[in-house]
């Protein structure tokens, strides 16, 4: 049996003749005669009582017409599904980022993402660098976002999506608020808030001040750049930070002023080799599309 001779079949037990069976279809009687012929054959027992030239039913045909009918929608789910894939309607994706990115990139990527792709389901993951990075080596998530490394791993493909600056964080009432650019050496004496050690930023900010030769005094270290943010606006102290902190402070409160010299990095996305899905294709895109208004807001360059 084939799948035109199940639809003739359904066609019959569902209109009551080969007339309306073949109407229904938009092919011959002729044609319907002989699917509906080839149909009985193949199951192996009689499906019709054939009186004067027309077909009627037997027990057997509307006992077995529910089976049919259930594989007839089984297959029709499929082919839906197959045509939502290829359309990138329905699937999922995983998503592992850093937190300062899952508190504001992420969010509006998301957003613009769910709207046009409502049956895709969006899992995120809120981790730091070190963990994004084991959950995409180890297919955990299909996609990580983070800033970059000199990776040395195979197995890994890094796609950059923009670079960088750090920017000094301060209250707007700091005796520097009122510098366009910051020097490095204007920070003597300041108290710092800042990223917890072992971080990627903190280890290449800690390296600038290094350079520099003079220790910093820190005032408070935590985990997540939106907690530092918190900090600085209830003049704790000043930070280095991430440009995308910006998105977090109230203006009122606090200001950012670029540093010199300047310290940058690329965020990226991050993934295990291989061909991307169509669904992770289009996450690539949204991600590409916000970077012109991450741009005008000075989050990257």
């Amino acid at each position: 049996m084939n799948l035109r001779e199940l639809e003739s079949f359904n066609a019959f037990m569902t209109y009551g003749s080969v007339t309306k069976a073949a109407q229904a279809m938009n092919i011959s009687q002729p044609m319907v005669s002989r699917l509906l012929n080839s149909f009985e054959k193949s199951v192996g027992f009689a499906l019709f009582n054939r009186k004067r030239n027309q077909l009627l039913p037997t027990t057997e045909a509307l006992q077995f017409h529910t089976t049919v009918l259930r594989s007839l929608n089984s297959l029709r789910e499929i082919e839906t599904q197959a045509r939502a894939i290829a359309n990138e309607q329905l699937g999922s994706i995983r998503i592992a980022a850093q937190p300062i990115y899952v508190d504001t990139y992420l969010l509006d990527v998301v957003a613009k993402f769910k709207r046009a792709h409502p049956n895709v389901s969006v899992s995120i993951a809120d981790t730091g660098l070190e963990g994004m990075l084991d959950m995409v080596t180890t297919r955990q998530c299909d996609l990580g976002i983070g800033i970059t490394l000199d990776l040395q791993d195979p197995n890994m493909e890094v796609m950059p999506l923009a670079q960088c600056r750090a920017v000094c964080l301060m209250p707007r009432n700091h005796r520097l608020a009122g510098f366009e650019t910051i020097d490095i050496d204007l920070l003597r004496g300041e108290s710092f808030v800042e990223l917890s050690i072992g971080s990627p930023l903190r280890t290449k900010i800690d390296y600038i001040f290094q350079i520099a030769g003079w220790p910093r005094k820190i005032a408070v270290e935590a985990r997540t750049i939106r907690t530092i943010s918190r900090l600085v606006e209830r003049n704790v102290g000043i930070a280095v930070i991430d440009p995308f902190a910006t998105l977090l402070v109230d203006e009122e409160k606090v200001v950012a002023r670029p540093l010199t010299p300047a310290i940058e990095w690329d965020v990226a996305v991050f993934r295990s080799s291989g061909e991307l899905s169509a669904v992770e294709r289009s996450f690539l895109s949204f991600l590409r599309a916000e970077l012109p208004d991450l741009r005008k807001a000075g989050c990257v360059l």
